[in-house]
């Protein structure tokens, strides 16, 4: 099961997923919740992105909220069951960089 992150383990896995990412193209600590905005040249690579990514979520077992309007995609990441960020929303952000 997974575990809640402290303050200092969230800030760290934080800057270590926006290490290669351009300022306006990072993670944003909102709450206990990450948050990215992602836009793609069409809608169709949007939806082919989140379908990639679904199937990562199924096989996590983590489920991310999400928005999709044409070629934008709003991502929302917390763990539920721990009321706040785990290292599972990590492990999916990476990944939905990864495919990105």
């Amino acid at each position: 099961m997974a575990e809640k992150l402290t303050t200092t383990q969230v800030d760290e896995a934080l800057q270590k997923l926006n290490e290669t990412l351009d300022t306006d193209e990072q993670w944003q600590l909102e709450g206990d919740k990450i948050t990215k905005s992602f836009k793609f040249k069409s809608f169709i690579r949007a939806f082919g992105w989140m379908s990639q990514i679904a199937i990562w979520a199924e096989k996590l077992n983590h489920h991310p909220e999400w928005f999709n309007v044409y070629n934008k995609v709003e991502v929302t990441l917390t763990t539920h069951d721990v009321g706040g960020l785990s290292d599972l929303d990590f492990t999916m952000a990476e990944k939905m960089e990864k495919f990105r």
